[in-house]
């Protein structure tokens, strides 16, 4: 963060507080303009206590955790930062769907136990020709494509919203049925917003439709799975999951995590870092510090979504 407010202030008075969240944030806002969160959720509580409030950016592409409806009635622009992290996220996409395939959590965990078990961990079965289905194939979905073409791999994608280019472009196969495109890939991975339509998307329907022993990967919002049918597809049909999101996901100051849904599964998880690379981070700084300074030279607003 240290990037924006080097550059911000220069021209503007700014505060920083990582440690505030939705409870604390009401009391921290009464004099605020502009305000930036990461992760943190902002509630109509916290847009009311702030009266002077213009605008809210959302330091990343997904903006779920920002009431940016009431803060349309209340006149308060909510902005993002689109394709700032796309890459990141696709590298780990990418890198879940790597792990999964060659068991290297397990491989490592065993190492550091000074376990040797080469019988076990020769068995993969590569990714080199397999089919991969991307679900959402905005920023992030286009550069998954692009990683996933460049090991060999065939890629499906289906997003009723995306214009035919963003298919033909990349050479990438359309499908227009959901459900269709699950039962032929031996991979699936998900880059979708967490929306009234998407919610709970993947579901019992969806996983039976999943070939059985494929691998689901969700790097995008935990909203999206339910992840009580999500287990029992992994003990009842040997689906194989990586999650960096959670339908219940702790906050970035706990450090307690349940893992108790996933017991006795083939899971691999991470801790919600998709975006979290230097280069993700300065790119983000960059094109928040874009839209402050546009906007108080054109009292416009850039990248808005409410």
């Amino acid at each position: 963060m240290c990037i924006w407010t080097e550059e911000l202030a220069k021209h503007h008075a700014v505060t920083t507080n990582p440690a505030l969240d939705e409870n604390t944030l009401p009391q921290a806002v009464a004099d605020t303009q502009i305000l930036i969160v990461r992760s943190t959720k902002v509630p109509a509580e916290v847009i009311d206590a702030a009266p002077q409030l213009k605008l809210i950016i959302r330091a990343g592409a997904g903006y779920d955790t920002i009431d940016s409806a009431h803060a349309a009635q209340k006149g308060v622009a909510v902005c993002n930062c689109p394709g700032t992290n796309s890459i990141a996220v696709a590298e780990l996409a990418m890198a879940l769907l790597l792990s999964l395939d060659r068991h290297i959590c397990d491989n490592v965990f065993d190492l550091r136990r000074g376990v040797w078990n080469k019988a076990k961990y020769s068995k993969a079965k590569g990714i080199f020709g397999r089919t991969l289905g991307i679900i959402g194939l905005g920023n992030i979905g286009k550069e998954v494509a692009k990683r996933a073409q460049a090991f060999g791999m065939k890629v499906l994608a289906y997003d009723p919203f995306a214009k035919e280019d963003a298919f033909t472009q990349l050479g990438i196969t359309r499908y227009t049925d959901l459900y269709q495109m699950a039962a032929l890939c031996d991979a699936v991975t998900v880059h979708l917003p967490d929306t009234p339509q998407t919610h709970g998307l993947f579901n019992k329907k969806f996983f039976d439709c999943m070939k059985d022993g494929a691998i689901f990967i969700n790097t995008a919002r935990g909203g999206l799975v339910n992840t009580q049918d999500l287990v029992a597809a992994m003990k009842d049909k040997q689906i194989r999951a990586a999650l960096d999101v959670y339908e219940k996901e702790p906050k970035a100051t706990d450090t307690a995590f349940d893992y108790t849904p996933f017991e006795g599964t083939d899971f691999y998880g991470t801790h919600h870092i998709g975006a979290s690379t230097d280069q993700a981070q300065d790119a983000v700084a960059q094109r928040a510090v874009e839209i402050i300074n546009h906007y108080a030279q054109t009292n416009e607003f850039l990248y808005k979504v409410n």
